[in-house]
């Protein structure tokens, strides 16, 4: 079983996700707008996979937990 990443290593691959899906400009853009606008987390959440059912939420998940241990290898 994986260890529970540090925040160092969150921090790192969440930049890199954001980076991999937005590009540099619009992650920073992203990060930026985040700070700057006051929200309220849980009802930006709640809104945030309401297309997705929670069996695709899911199956995404296990996709992207496979394919990083494939990457790793």
């Amino acid at each position: 079983m994986k260890n529970e990443l540090t925040d160092s290593e969150v921090k790192l691959i969440g930049m890199k996700s954001l980076v991999d899906a937005l590009g540099e400009v619009d992650a920073a853009r992203f990060v930026s707008l985040m700070l700057r606008e006051p929200s309220d987390y849980t009802k930006w959440q709640r809104h945030l996979w309401e297309d997705r059912t929670v069996e695709e939420i899911s199956q995404a998940a296990m996709n992207h937990v496979r394919d990083e241990h494939n990457n790793s290898v």
